[in-house]
């Protein structure tokens, strides 16, 4: 089955970037896109690409906190904060533009952590509790503007049924995400046995864990979101917390399509999502986003594997010179 499973994924990460996209281009047919963007991106004052650069800063020392928090449940400590840092910028900015995140991110880590002594298992617990932060912070942050906000998911009135988007609906939805919340917390308080649905099993981390997952796992997501704000002109724009709401949405969306960097599923969710804006604004917006936090970060993290890679080979051929001089 699990054989299986490994086509499949790819297969629906490509069938959902050629469908958005096939949308996308229904949503801008007739338009002079290329020349429009340009000139959105053109028009965005270079203070605000300052600001959208540190969003991005932000999200990513957010990701390395992640890390350092499944570090502390491990009870590594002697690992320092630049390894921890280095190795979490590389581990996102390749997954989150390759896809499959879980599986290339715990490749990543494990060839970095186990030249300081974590073994394949203590690795395995590090991704898990990482991806827990992740979706304890999209629960958390989703739970608060769906109840702060009901009316957000109307945005997407006729892309999804009315049930859906009905503020009612909506409301429901937050109060239950911030009563999973709630028990998350007190089940870590009160020291809870794992709490299992099925093969799905949730962990509760001790409470100084829990403590920093609380602050660090909505950072992450209110820096990138921060990117899109601050490239969106200020005429017009809809507020930080609706662009938070149509970000926290579209990138869930994303990661659950499995397409590479959410291609197309992510833009498609987020314009709809953002309807009183000039559509290609919006688009404009995005590619700073797209640039800011997945093209230069994966610059960068290639460089770094490269550089790592080359290091190890040293390393390796050294000590076969080594063992071969002492025979």
């Amino acid at each position: 089955m699990k054989k299986y499973l490994d086509y499949l994924w790819p297969v629906l990460g490509v069938a959902a970037v050629i469908g958005s996209l096939y949308l996308l281009s229904r949503e801008f047919k007739g338009e002079s896109v290329a020349s429009e963007v340009w000139a959105a991106l053109a028009a965005i004052p270079p203070h605000r690409y300052f600001l959208a650069a540190l969003g991005t800063l932000l999200a990513y020392a957010a990701l390395a906190w992640y890390d350092r928090i499944a570090l502390l449940h491990l009870g590594v400590t002697h690992i320092s904060w630049w390894f921890i840092s280095l190795c979490s910028f590389t581990t996102y900015a390749l997954s989150h533009n390759i896809g499959a995140s879980v599986f290339s991110g715990a490749m990543v880590r494990y060839r970095a952590y186990s030249t300081k002594g974590l073994s394949a298992a203590q690795v395995a617990v590090l991704v898990v509790l990482c991806s827990y932060t992740f979706g304890f912070g999209n629960v958390l942050l989703g739970g608060l503007l769906l109840t702060y906000d009901p009316e957000l998911m109307q945005r997407l009135s006729g892309f999804l049924p009315d049930v859906l988007t009905h503020p009612h609906t909506a409301r429901a939805v937050g109060l239950a995400c911030l009563a999973a919340v709630s028990l998350y917390v007190v089940g870590s308080l009160m020291h809870f046995k794992p709490f299992k649905i099925g093969a799905f099993e949730v962990l509760y981390p001790r409470p100084e864990v829990m403590r920093q997952q609380l602050f660090a796992a909505p950072l992450e997501l209110i820096g990138a979101a921060g990117i899109i704000y601050f490239a969106l002109p200020e005429t017009g724009n809809p507020g930080y917390v609706v662009v938070l709401g149509a970000f926290i949405f579209s990138f869930a969306a994303a990661l659950v399509s499995h397409a590479p960097g959410g291609l197309g599923v992510f833009e498609l969710l987020f314009i709809k999502l953002t309807p009183d804006m000039p559509r290609t604004q919006v688009l404009a917006a995005l590619l700073v986003w797209r640039l800011f936090y997945l093209i230069v970060p994966l610059i960068f993290a290639i460089v770094v594997v490269l550089i790592f890679e080359r290091g190890r080979l040293s390393d390796a051929i050294k000590s076969a010179r080594k063992q071969d001089a002492e025979i």
